[in-house]
């Protein structure tokens, strides 16, 4: 990064997390301070000696203030000029850093600390192959546009539904974003660029003949998919929410899983009611020995793997594997309760949507107030499922809401 350097600034300077980060002076071209992990200043000057590039150690801060190391740098800057630089105290300058190896940097010092889904982050940045050789000061705008253009056509990104492609694009600009703040480029490339494509919000949900598939295949895992599809179906929550579920998340008497905001999407505390069905489902569930995880399978991290699911389900039960997704579960929820007469902004607190009908001030206090008409809500739910999976699909929707 460049500023305009200050005593102030210097002192105030914290040590680096990870890999030394450096500051620029904004005053003395070439002129900045390296900070390491363990608090050290040192003061370099970066320029060329005989037509080379080369970085030039000028001493240490504080011992060596900031009007000396300006008035040092510009000693070194003249002898230089003057041909009489003394260059057996010139380190050589690093080498130049590539997309490939910033990639993991960002993701270790910035995605995994300030995303929550930085796996997401890692992953899109990863499929850009092109970029990888190439020095990460040195790519232009029409690199990033071809390789994002090439990405639409391995992922199938097409059709408007631009989904993946345009993700690509917002963790390439987080990504130019935070080197410029570790001064490692100068500036970004994509500032300004528009997505590629234009998104399509998606409005999939099953019918009831598929939700009926999507439970027989469940039945058909054994723990832990069976029981994490059923209670994805049923409690209406978001994928990675119930696949990391709790068991001290869980008051099985009183029916509730309470999430904390640092395990919802949307940063907001939630409070989830459990139907008759689910609480029998999570009863069934075997505990493992010294695990909190309710999806496990070796006591140490939840359940992964759901692509692989989601090929058997489709192998198994013949549902639809370019039409269909786990968040669309969630979305036959909530059409369903809306089908079922569940009032809108009861659906949207099922839902924990922290924009909707009931937003601000008020989101806060209805996240309990509306805890009753949640949990009736995923009752007439609950019951509906049990109602089409259990009898013939002829079966009204009214009988089920009984």
């Amino acid at each position: 990064m460049r500023k305009k350097l200050t005593p102030k600034l210097l002192d105030s300077l914290p040590p680096a997390q990870g890999k030394r980060y450096e500051v620029r002076d904004e005053l003395l071209t070439g002129l900045h301070i390296r900070v390491s992990n363990s608090g050290g200043k040192v003061w370099y000057l970066a320029t060329r000696v005989g037509g080379q590039a080369r970085r030039i150690k000028i001493g240490t801060y504080p011992v060596l203030p900031l009007k000396d190391a300006r008035e040092k740098a510009q000693m070194i800057l003249r002898d230089i000029q003057l041909g009489i630089f003394q260059q057996d105290i010139v380190e050589p300058v690093p080498e130049v850093l590539t997309f490939g190896d910033v990639v993991p940097q960002f993701i270790t010092r910035y995605a995994q600390r300030q995303t929550k889904d930085w796996k997401g982050t890692e992953s899109v940045l990863l499929r850009m192959n092109g970029l990888h050789r190439m020095p990460i000061s040195a790519i232009k705008r029409g690199d990033v546009t071809r390789e994002l253009e090439r990405l639409i056509s391995d992922i199938g990104d097409k059709g408007g539904k631009g989904t993946r492609t345009n993700r690509g694009l917002a963790a390439i600009k987080k990504l130019y974003s935070w080197c410029i703040d570790q001064g490692i480029v100068e500036n970004s490339p994509v500032v300004g660029l528009k997505p590629l494509i234009k998104e399509v919000s998606r409005d999939r949900y099953l019918t009831d003949n598929e939700i009926t598939a999507f439970w027989s295949g469940c039945e058909a895992e054994g723990y832990p998919f069976e029981q994490f599809g059923q209670l994805l179906l049923l409690t209406a929550q978001r994928r990675d929410e119930i696949a990391s579920m709790r068991w001290s998340e869980l008051d099985l008497d009183r029916g509730t899983l309470t999430l904390k905001a640092e395990r919802t999407k949307n940063s907001t505390a939630h409070i989830v009611p459990l139907s008759r069905k689910a609480l029998v489902i999570l009863r069934s569930i075997p505990r493992f020995l010294g695990s909190d995880y309710v999806f496990t399978s070796t006591g140490r991290t939840p359940i992964s793997g759901f692509g692989r699911f989601k090929d058997r389900l489709d192998t198994f039960v013949g549902l639809d594997a370019e039409d269909w997704r786990f968040h669309d579960v969630r979305r036959t929820a909530a059409t369903n309760m809306a089908i079922l007469k569940v009032q809108p902004h009861i659906i949207e607190a099922v839902l924990n949507h922290k924009s909707g009908i009931v937003s601000g001030v008020a989101a806060t206090y209805n996240r309990h107030a509306y805890l009753d008409e949640k949990r009736e809500a995923l009752e007439i739910w609950s019951r509906y499922v049990e109602k089409i999976t259990e009898a013939p699909l002829s079966a009204s929707r009214t009988e089920a809401a009984q």
